[in-house]
């Protein structure tokens, strides 16, 4: 079941704010495409050709929606991985992930619908992801998804990545909008704390499934005062 977000204030530097939701900033995976366990398999099957390996549970504990490149750092700092080989490493990762991507990314209906019906109610969409640019681009023309975005942003377009707010900030800076008008959608621990330290409102997901026109629009209406 999604969730409210706590951090979904009718107050801002003391005044009554009334809410008025703009834009709906989506997250990538595990939001609009079930692709943690690709990107687990994928950077596990370039890892293997070194002998190193990430469990599957420190994979849904602390590397779940990190950029490549800060796992790598990570498993650097914890399990001796030598840096000189973080950017083969990576070309390979995402050479393993776009594979994956073609095999098996293909258009949900119910995200189709709660897009066009959103973008027709005049909201203006945006995509905000740690992944790379390329595989934004692949995943959202796969999903037949792209069309209804007004920009994406990837993890190339800022200088840190979730769980660092930058991205958020960026994106709302773009929409020319205020925190308070943007509403984020998200699903792990790094994108939710970047998510709330942009100071936008947010729902938190707990699978592809629970992002439906219904789930978006009832939780908009909770922040508007109309339920």
């Amino acid at each position: 079941m999604y969730r409210f977000s706590r951090r979904s204030p009718k107050y801002i530097n003391g005044e009554d704010v009334m809410t008025k939701i703009k834009a709906i900033i989506f997250d990538m995976d595990g939001v609009l495409i079930e692709a943690k366990d690709w990107h687990y398999e994928a950077l596990n099957r370039a890892l293997a050709h070194f002998g190193y390996t990430i469990s599957r549970y420190d994979h849904l504990v602390t590397f779940d929606g990190l950029p490549t490149r800060r796992k790598l750092e990570l498993l650097s700092k914890e399990k001796g991985l030598p840096t000189s080989l973080h950017s083969f490493l990576n070309e390979l990762k995402q050479i393993y992930t776009l594979e994956l991507v073609h095999a098996r990314c293909k258009p949900i209906f119910q995200h189709e619908y709660a897009l066009s019906n959103l973008k027709m109610m005049g909201y203006r969409l945006a995509v905000a992801s740690n992944s790379i640019r390329n595989t934004i681009e692949i995943m959202m023309q796969k999903s037949n998804l792209i069309s209804y975005f007004e920009f994406m942003l990837s993890n190339q377009d800022v200088i840190l990545g979730k769980p660092n707010p930058e991205i958020y900030q960026k994106s709302i800076q773009k929409f020319g909008l205020m925190p308070q008008e943007c509403l984020v959608i998200e699903d792990n621990e790094n994108g939710i704390k970047a998510a709330k330290e942009a100071n936008a409102h947010l729902l938190i997901v707990k699978s592809v499934l629970e992002v439906n026109l219904d789930n978006i629009l009832n939780y908009i209406q909770h922040l508007e005062g109309n339920v």
